[in-house]
């Protein structure tokens, strides 16, 4: 897995301040930002992130490119809907030679593991001779229609493979743009980094939430799962590990 920081707004922090204090001041604009010093953004935020007043954070987003993840993950992230969305296409990229996430339990034991190669081989065996099947079909409609064979073909490949693709499996490895906002991507690390968080979108999430505090260090202090910043929610679902999780990201991460 590979997560890397494509773009953020520029001072981003001292915007969601300017943006924050306008709500409460008298003055205009420009007297809020002759007042703000580094150390009172800081002090500002620290406040503001600890108060249900989170509409500020709206202002200033975050770009990550999500690389080697399973279709597994991007469909659980997709459902957090107040994001931008850009993923590799499997319409038009032909994927003869698919690359797929395998679990870290699978791995672990050889005899499920083989199975699970020998599977994901028998899928993409299978996506190849759908591809050449339906590919000669196409072509063949395609020159009845008048079109030269060079352009029967490209229009037949498009084809061909936007229905092949339906033998991939979950496993299927892919690419992803993601873009959020401050406030909800506040709101994902505190469902996506839970230990109830499904293995592998919670690695993405930990990762995301790195880099992050890397970016904006006041913002993101005390992000992390919701036990992080008070009692779990989770009841007899719970892990158990609360202490565990606020040494971690309020002191490791």
């Amino acid at each position: 897995m590979k997560v890397k920081l494509l773009s953020s707004t520029p001072n981003g922090e001292e915007l969601i301040a300017k943006s924050a204090k306008l709500c409460y001041s008298a003055v205009g604009v420009e007297e809020i930002e002759e007042k703000l010093t580094e150390d009172s953004v800081e002090s500002f935020l620290t406040m503001l992130t600890s108060i249900s007043h989170a509409s500020p954070m709206e202002h200033v987003s975050m770009t990550f490119a999500v690389e080697g993840v399973s279709r597994v993950l991007t469909h659980q992230l997709v459902r957090h809907r107040l994001a931008s969305y850009s993923q590799q296409s499997q319409r038009y990229v032909p994927l003869d030679d698919f690359q797929y996430i395998i679990p870290p339990s699978i791995e672990a034991i050889p005899e499920a593991k083989a199975l699970y190669e020998k599977t994901m081989e028998a899928d993409r065996q299978a996506y190849i001779a759908l591809v050449d099947a339906l590919m000669e079909g196409h072509v063949k409609e395609g020159i009845e229609r008048g079109l030269s064979k060079e352009e029967a073909e490209k229009k037949a490949q498009k084809m061909s493979i936007e229905d092949a693709r339906y033998v991939f499996p979950n496993a299927c490895e892919t690419k992803i743009v993601v873009t959020m906002n401050i406030r909800t991507l506040l709101h994902f690390f505190s469902i996506r980094t839970c230990q109830r968080a499904q293995w592998e979108i919670r690695e993405m999430a930990t990762e995301m939430l790195r880099i992050a505090k890397e970016t904006y260090p006041t913002l993101f202090a005390k992000s992390g799962p919701s036990c992080v910043r008070g009692a779990c929610p989770e009841g007899k679902m719970s892990c158990g590990r609360a202490e565990e999780m606020r040494k971690f990201f309020l002191e490791e991460l």
